[in-house]
């Protein structure tokens, strides 16, 4: 049951002797929701087998849930046969891929987070003028690999702010910079102010390039953080937002944060002298995997969750084109 005020913002509850927080918003994005259903409707539309192209989403059940409807995981178009179905992840991909899949024939449908695809846009708008692109990311992550794709010339990737001082970069026609959609909204910050302090000139994307949801789910967690003796994040490790939720809880004043896939991989040793819990999710986590962590919490001797709710969010996105 939630804790509101006016406007949705929440009211921490009184001290107690031992108290579970619960934030929210947590678990499912729009581009999750999208993403998920756009498989789902796929296997419905054309049948078992639908390939697709890396994790549809960053959350290692809901791929063996989609497997097990029929959808193959592939980490590359040449694992794919001729003329099959292929579903492009939620993290979208460089326009070599699209290229590829059209020459091999490819039936594609294109999952790609609408809030990725406007990152991709950027990229392609500012190197068509001719600008330098700074992109704020982390090397591998396949979101990154296709906003690179896009203006592989124009873009050179900072990962931290530590790296300013070492870029190097012609910007005598310009520059501007994007970033990754899940990542730090914190140091993210820092390292625009680094780079303004290197760079004056810097130019801004039109919109925070960092999502909605990224944003509302650490702002959530940090408030619940103040409180915390631990937190526990519920994600994959391969979740670049809820590593960042881990991050986030840590410096927000929790004395510790773990990152979990699910309840049986709680350690009770973690919660030894915890009085209060903060429990969250990333965006790409079903929230049975979250009720499974609350039950665990209950047979640990800690009391039902009481949910904090600090925003609340309506976005949806359409499925694909071809979908619809």
């Amino acid at each position: 049951m939630g804790v509101f005020q006016k406007g949705g913002q929440a009211k921490l509850s009184a001290m107690t002797a031992k108290r579970v927080f619960l934030a929210s918003p947590r678990g499912y994005c729009a581009g999750v929701e999208r993403a998920v259903a756009t498989v789902e409707k796929a296997l419905k539309k054309a049948g078992a087998p639908i390939y697709v192209r890396k994790q549809i989403v960053h959350n290692k059940h809901v791929v063996e849930r989609l497997q097990a409807q029929g959808a193959i995981f592939v980490d590359e178009l040449n694992q794919v046969p001729d003329g099959a179905t292929v579903v492009f992840s939620a993290h979208g991909v460089a326009p070599g891929v699209r290229s590829e899949a059209a020459g091999r024939g490819l039936h594609t449908i294109d999952a790609t987070c609408p809030l990725v695809t406007k990152v991709h846009n950027e990229a392609r708008r500012f190197a068509g003028q001719g600008l330098q692109i700074l992109l704020i990311g982390h090397a591998g992550h396949e979101e990154v690999e296709g906003t690179q794709g896009e203006a592989p010339q124009s873009i050179t990737l900072v990962e931290h702010p530590d790296d300013v001082p070492n870029i190097e970069i012609d910007g005598s026609k310009g520059i501007a910079w994007l970033s990754q959609t899940t990542l730090s909204i914190r140091e993210t910050e820092e390292t625009v102010s680094k780079l303004r302090e290197r760079f004056p000139t810097l130019l801004d994307p039109p919109r925070d390039d960092i999502c909605y949801a990224t944003s509302n789910r650490q702002l959530a967690v940090e408030q619940i953080a103040k409180e915390a003796d631990v937190v526990i994040v519920v994600g994959s490790k391969n979740s670049s937002n809820s590593v960042r939720l881990v991050e986030v809880a840590k410096v927000g004043g929790a004395k510790a944060a773990y990152l979990v896939d699910h309840a049986g991989e709680i350690d009770p040793s973690w919660l030894g002298g915890a009085d209060t819990v903060g429990v969250t999710s990333g965006a790409s986590v079903p929230e049975d995997l979250v009720q499974g962590v609350l039950a665990r919490l209950v047979d640990l001797g800690f009391p039902p969750a009481v949910e904090q709710v600090f925003t609340k969010e309506s976005l949806s996105f359409s499925l694909p084109h071809e979908l619809r």
